[in-house]
């Protein structure tokens, strides 16, 4: 079985993570148990970001190591929030705030011209120091709704809209959205190659 550490102390994410993964010939540990802080996000795209958390939690951990950069992209406003969705609203913000400011900003902006996609970047490396690390992409197309319906997932899943179910990415069951999110589908690619190759 091979170990990897999880470059996240996002419990939401290290759930989503764990649910897909922590089975079979991988055992996921969270950077959290081992002591290891977060790393500043100081890249400039979701791929940038996600090598400095792998590269990082690998240093340290001196295991192989797997992260995720992810945000949502909003047409209307250009691709943002995008890879600053997480702190859209300030460094301490919460999910509530950052929801509030993008629907302050989509006020005036009809239904039609609210789409947005949830994007993700999951890097793996084998070692710190690895020069090439395996790189999956994926993303969720949807809308944003005019106001947060459902209590499940987090982020901006309570204003994320998905037409061909009728409902927001927060009120889906855990088990629909790991199959169908842009997380989940990166995953799924990580770990089909992955299980190939062990």
């Amino acid at each position: 079985m091979t170990r990897i550490v999880l470059a996240s102390n996002n419990s939401h994410k290290i759930k989503e993570f764990a649910k897909i993964l922590d089975k079979e010939n991988i055992k996921l540990v969270p950077q959290t148990k081992l002591g290891i802080s977060e790393v500043d996000e100081t890249g400039l795209t979701f791929l940038e970001n996600s090598i400095i958390k792998a590269r990082n939690a690998s240093l340290i951990a001196e295991l192989p190591a797997i992260a995720d950069d992810s945000g949502i992209e909003v047409d209307a406003l250009n691709g943002r929030p995008g890879i600053y969705s997480a702190r859209y609203a300030g460094l301490d913000c919460n999910d509530k705030a950052n929801n509030e400011l993008l629907l302050h900003e989509l006020k005036d902006t009809p239904a039609s011209r609210r789409t947005a996609r949830y994007h993700c970047t999951i890097v793996y490396l084998s070692s710190y120091d690895h020069p090439v690390p395996k790189i999956y992409n994926a993303t969720w197309e949807g809308y944003i709704g005019t106001q947060e319906t459902g209590k499940n997932g987090f982020g901006y899943d309570p204003l994320f809209y998905l037409p061909e179910f009728k409902c927001t990415a927060a009120e889906l069951t855990e088990s629909v959205k790991n199959t169908i999110s842009h997380r989940g589908k990166a995953l799924q690619m990580f770990k089909k190659e992955f299980l190939k190759n062990t």
